[in-house]
């Protein structure tokens, strides 16, 4: 089909003019005038003529389908149902001198419209596009479902943070309490420890001085007597006894005499 944007009764004339309908049957744009004409002539008055805004939401394939023949260049009046196609007057003298099954193109797009084939496709097609839209509406449905579920999700985590949080809060209170008394203990005993050894130290330190002590009593002069028989050196304390011993025996010697 033809999408010309202007009049196409209006080129005829050398006008040019906007087109704002579509005649389906002509093929053709119409401007307003072109169209009152157009349904007022008896040729094309039961023509179908559609808004040509409508017209452009057809799809493609159908703008892109044409009316006339691309043989014979003329337009397609009737239908071979053996061959399943349009025909124009050329084609059917021919190509289709043998089919017996050829009609008006009119009748098969008028019984096309009113077939229950078309009907049950309608039904589907009206049956489609409300299940489209509850798809549609499920999906937003979804969106707010969504929405709805991160935020208690997030209200989750953050709730579950808290709760770490709080029990690592705990093992660390408890953690440093334990490193406190062991702490404490510990120094307890070091400190023990210490104590200890500054007493032994200040223990050890006494010996020297008894020992320098001992040291100058044994180098003073003592009471002990000479043996002037032993080269008049000082006997030792453990030769007293005898010498007195001796000096008793001399003496009663003399007392005898």
């Amino acid at each position: 089909m033809a999408t010309s944007q202007s009049c196409g009764a209006c080129d005829d004339s050398h006008i040019t003019k906007q087109s704002l309908f579509w005649c389906t049957e002509c093929d053709v744009g119409l401007c307003t005038e072109s169209k009152e004409q157009h349904s007022l002539s008896k040729s094309s008055m039961n023509h179908s003529v559609v808004p040509i805004t409508d017209y452009k939401k057809l799809p493609t394939d159908f703008l892109k389908a044409s009316q006339n023949c691309t043989k014979h260049y003329e337009k397609f009046q009737m239908y071979c149902q053996k061959h399943e196609s349009p025909c124009c007057s050329k084609c059917i003298i021919k190509c289709h001198t043998i089919c017996q099954d050829i009609v008006k193109l009119d009748e098969v797009i008028h019984n096309a419209k009113t077939s229950n084939a078309v009907c049950e496709i309608e039904e589907i097609l009206v049956e489609v596009a409300e299940n489209l839209q509850k798809i549609r509406r499920h999906q937003q449905d979804n969106l707010s479902t969504l929405k709805q579920n991160r935020k208690e999700i997030e209200k989750e985590i953050m709730e579950t943070r808290i709760k770490i949080n709080n029990h690592l809060d705990k093992l660390q209170e408890n953690l440093m309490n334990q490193l406190d008394a062991v702490e404490e203990i510990e120094n307890s005993k070091i400190c023990q420890l210490l104590s200890s050894l500054e007493n032994k130290e200040k223990r050890n330190s006494r010996i020297p001085e008894k020992h320098y002590e001992h040291k100058a009593t044994r180098n003073r002069p003592s009471d002990v007597p000479f043996n002037e028989a032993n080269g008049g050196r000082r006997l030792s304390k453990r030769y007293i006894p005898a010498v007195a011993c001796k000096k008793q025996k001399l003496e009663s010697k003399f007392y005898i005499i």
